[in-house]
């Protein structure tokens, strides 16, 4: 299975969803890293992710980017092979 880090918030329902999505499909763990409590966190995750919205999702070495991507992902057929590390 591979390593899931998930940039976060405490008031952010994408991040909620997108956990729910991801421990549906299995993943067991979840590195959650909060960007509210941690201004240097958020810092790299938009220099990693050229992005500034949460979630931002990695599954392995891929950045799959928010919920939207997540789900998009998983309607593909693509998410659990990807948390399995068959891709």
């Amino acid at each position: 299975m591979n390593k899931v880090v998930m940039y976060c918030s405490a008031v952010c329902p994408f991040c909620t969803r997108a956990e729910a999505l991801l421990n549906q499909r299995g993943a067991s763990e979840i590195e959650k890293i909060r960007i509210d409590t941690d201004p240097k966190q958020r810092e790299l995750m938009m220099e990693k992710t050229q992005r500034r919205t949460v979630p931002q999702i990695y599954i392995g070495q891929t950045h799959v980017g928010g919920y939207d991507d997540l789900a998009a992902l998983d309607r593909a057929g693509g998410l659990v092979p990807l948390l399995q590390g068959s891709v």
